[in-house]
């Protein structure tokens, strides 16, 4: 019986930690949400409250690298268990880094929108690009949550187009640069913004990569899509 409670305790607390991975995720997902409406709509208190609100996401990270290193230190998790536990730690960084990368965006709104630096400027590629990167976190945060790395093949697919859109915001904003000097230094800070939201892909894309290590124990990492899906199906 008491072993029997020993497995039972562990159970709860792996679930308890996945648990709080999800919480992290989807308070980072809000923070992506938030900060494309408040630089569509040139919202700055929503922007002021995204960037307070990236301690949240970082004071989560703090509590679950504490509750691995409990459970490593009291369990001493091995094989599929052990792999989880290292899931966890390395998604919780991609996390971290998502909402650092969404902050970045909230606190450059004031920027772009102030002192009529822009007239307001057409956002549709930006949120296009955010509306997939949002798709690909959601995905590898479903997969987590599910132990499924089905999903992993599709994420890269998607994390291939976050590129294409971003090389085509580029391009389209050194156009638009050189018909009017003006918006120069606007229109680089929209760069950087889409350069936030093109990391922000590359991590999610980290994440699913993670679930297929977590559940097959195949590490995909640097591979080809056609690698990735035949070990996260196989």
């Amino acid at each position: 019986m008491p072993q029997e409670h020993t497995y039972k305790q562990f159970d709860t607390d792996l679930e308890n930690m996945r648990a709080r991975v999800l919480q992290m995720g989807g308070l980072v997902e809000q923070q992506i949400t938030q900060a494309i409406e408040a630089l569509v709509n040139a919202d700055f208190t929503l922007a002021d409250q995204v960037a307070e609100n990236d301690h949240l996401v970082n004071a989560l990270e703090v509590a679950i690298d504490e509750d691995v290193t409990q459970i490593i230190a009291r369990r001493q998790p091995t094989a599929s268990d052990l792999r989880m536990v290292m899931t966890v730690v390395k998604t919780i960084t991609d996390l971290e880094r998502i909402g650092d990368e969404a902050a970045k965006v909230a606190r450059m709104v004031r920027e772009i929108h102030q002192n009529g630096r822009v007239i307001q400027p057409k956002f549709n590629q930006i949120e296009f690009m955010s509306g997939i990167v949002l798709d690909m976190l959601h995905q590898s945060l479903d997969g987590f949550a599910r132990l499924d790395a089905s999903t992993a093949a599709d994420v890269s697919r998607s994390d291939i187009q976050v590129d294409e859109e971003y090389h085509l915001i580029l391009r389209n904003l050194i156009t638009y640069m050189m018909e009017d000097p003006r918006t120069i230094t606007t229109f680089i800070d929209i760069m950087f913004i889409a350069k936030a939201i093109e990391r922000m892909g590359d991590h999610a894309k980290n994440m699913s990569e993670y679930v297929v290590y977590m559940v097959k124990g195949k590490d995909v990492r640097h591979t080809t899509i056609e690698v990735i899906e035949r070990e996260a199906l196989s």
